[in-house]
């Protein structure tokens, strides 16, 4: 008997056989990110199909991404963060270049056009958000330290990378006009004064009255949260710099961890979602063609990254141990890879197998990366008793 595909449905499909495989995943000290790719890879559109309309479940996951910076804005304070991003901006941007001209001349040597070898490369510049930071621990010395370097970093690829979705969107949309650019610049420090103000004369003054009553608060930092987040899209900006302007704002309120603290379930239920649309959305039918090329690009990059990024930062002073951990957890292509390579797509600039190599070349890195990390180093979902760290 065939199941009409309602939401009840779909959240039963994705929880339960998340749940499922979850379970083998920890009896074999696997990955759950890992799990949690390959169910959707088994369950979408291109596997089983019992789940056929995978981009309303990543629209759906995509709040979990929108939780995650939030919380992490929530843990760092303004003057340190401003401090880590003035240190780290001509990193993000070395290292971006570098990475640009190694997915450039990797594509180019298996026969990709000229313009495909460009939108290629730009897609491996970017680091992943949501894997680095959902496998860093939350212990607060390893935490705060290691999270401020990485989310500067993050930070900072997010704007590139939206000044170079803009641009595709330019090329595709002949409405589009270099005063955007201008306004895309100008919307971050006035995004980030307005939470301020918000938070100093609203939200402060309503916590502080209303701080014994817990389902309150939860709303109220859940509304601010998304609020701040929509307000980011219609800035031109990505709901995910608006959720994380947001968090840092409530940063300096006594309150902040114990928010922290109560959020953390529902951003764990959203990203179950994010990581299952990611594997139900790759088409198994291109994987001869592209696999190679795939493959190749994802070693390239899982080797080449850790060590920009530790020789970088230990220019700047850090030790080679945090250097190179920090190369490691940033060793990945990143969710904006995808974006990327789809508006590209959208826009004619690539063909169907360049879109379906930065797919793969994603996962792969998102899968290996995962290992690594979770083999070798403190995360919250370690493979071994030791290096677990929540």
């Amino acid at each position: 008997m065939h199941h009409p595909p309602t939401l009840i449905y779909m959240m039963f499909l994705i929880f339960t056989g998340t749940a499922i495989l979850a379970t083998i995943a920890l009896f074999t000290r696997q990955s759950l990110l890992v799990a949690y790719m390959a169910l959707g890879a088994l369950l979408g559109p291109w596997g089983l199909k019992l789940i056929k309309d995978s981009m309303a479940i990543k629209q759906t996951g995509d709040i979990g991404i929108i939780f995650l910076l939030f919380l992490l804005g929530l843990d760092l304070q303004p003057q340190s963060l401003w401090h880590s991003l003035r240190k780290m901006s001509w990193i993000a941007l070395v290292s971006s270049l570098l990475f640009f001209i190694v997915g450039f001349i990797i594509s180019y040597l298996f026969g990709f056009k000229l313009g495909e070898c460009v939108v290629i490369g730009i897609a491996m510049m970017f680091s992943s958000t949501i894997i680095g930071l959902k496998l860093l621990p939350t212990t607060v010395l390893h935490h705060q330290r290691m999270g401020g370097l990485m989310i500067s970093v993050l930070l900072l690829q997010d704007l590139i990378a939206i000044g170079v979705l803009l641009a595709i969107q330019g090329i595709g949309d002949r409405e589009f006009s270099f005063n955007d650019i201008g306004f895309i610049i100008s919307a971050f420090p006035v995004l980030f004064f307005t939470a301020y103000i918000f938070q100093r004369f609203l939200l402060s003054r309503l916590l502080k009255l209303f701080d014994t009553i817990h389902e309150y608060i939860f709303i109220l930092s859940i509304g601010w949260c998304l609020c701040m987040a929509e307000l980011s899209y219609l800035m031109g900006l990505t709901e995910e710099i608006g959720a994380f302007i947001a968090g840092v704002a409530l940063a300096t309120n006594p309150i902040s961890l114990y928010i922290a603290e109560n959020l953390k379930p529902l951003r764990d239920f959203f990203l179950v979602i994010f990581f299952f649309s990611l594997g139900a959305r790759f088409n198994f039918g291109y994987l001869p063609t592209v696999i190679l090329p795939a493959a190749s690009i994802a070693i390239a990059m899982l080797l080449f990254k850790p060590t920009v990024f530790g020789w970088l930062l230990r220019k700047t002073g850090e030790k080679k141990a945090t250097s190179w951990e920090i190369g490691v957890r940033l060793g990945q292509t990143s969710e904006f890879s995808l974006l990327v390579i789809y508006l590209a797509m959208q826009a004619k600039l690539v063909q169907p197998a360049a879109n379906y190599m930065v797919q793969a070349a994603t996962i792969l890195t998102f899968i290996v990366s995962c290992y690594w990390v979770v083999m070798r180093y403190p995360t919250p979902l370690a493979a071994s008793d030791k290096l677990r760290r929540d």
